[in-house]
């Protein structure tokens, strides 16, 4: 009696797994896809125009959106624009006060972002993200310089595609 409870309890849980999940097959779409008036996120994206951005940060997480955005090289008509700030620091978590030299620093970038339509001046996006990324400080200054340069490429990197990746969202829930 015991091992046909456990059986019966089993198709049970089985069973109702199956149906949620039948259940939720309608509710997921890619976000890529196309619609069903065969308008895709992509298309969408490629239609972004991003505006400049202050500091040589800027100029990286700038070109990288573009990239991200439209890496296809096409010039569609910009039905939507891109605002970026940045703000940009950089700390030294370990400082060896034996040299008063500290052996690495961190660069912080904070972007703020707002996606608006341009026809009508709609916001349809707007957030905040932040990376972070480390690097090792030597005793030669042009050393120092390039490592902190390459930390915030790698941070303008990040912050490009995760002010992609919900835009993406953004325009996906829109459709």
């Amino acid at each position: 009696m015991l091992l046909f409870n456990i059986a019966l309890k089993q198709r049970v849980s089985l069973t109702f797994i199956a149906l949620s999940l039948f259940m939720l097959t309608g509710c997921i779409e890619p976000m890529y896809g196309p619609n069903v008036n065969g308008v895709s996120t992509a298309t969408e994206l490629q239609a972004i125009e991003v505006d400049e951005i202050n500091d040589r940060t800027g100029h990286y997480v700038r070109n990288e959106l573009i990239y991200a955005l439209n890496g296809t090289g096409s010039t569609p008509t910009p039905r939507y624009r891109l605002k970026v700030t940045l703000s940009e620091r950089v700390q030294t978590p370990i400082y060896n006060a034996q040299t008063a030299f500290s052996s690495s620093a961190t660069v912080v970038v904070i972007a703020q972002y707002t996606l608006i339509s341009l026809p009508d001046k709609v916001e349809i996006s707007k957030g905040s993200t932040e990376s972070i990324a480390s690097y090792d400080r030597f005793t030669a200054r042009f050393a120092n310089v390039r490592a902190s340069r390459d930390a915030a490429i790698r941070d303008a990197k990040v912050i490009a595609e995760n002010i992609r990746t919900r835009i993406a969202m953004d325009l996906a829930a829109r459709r």
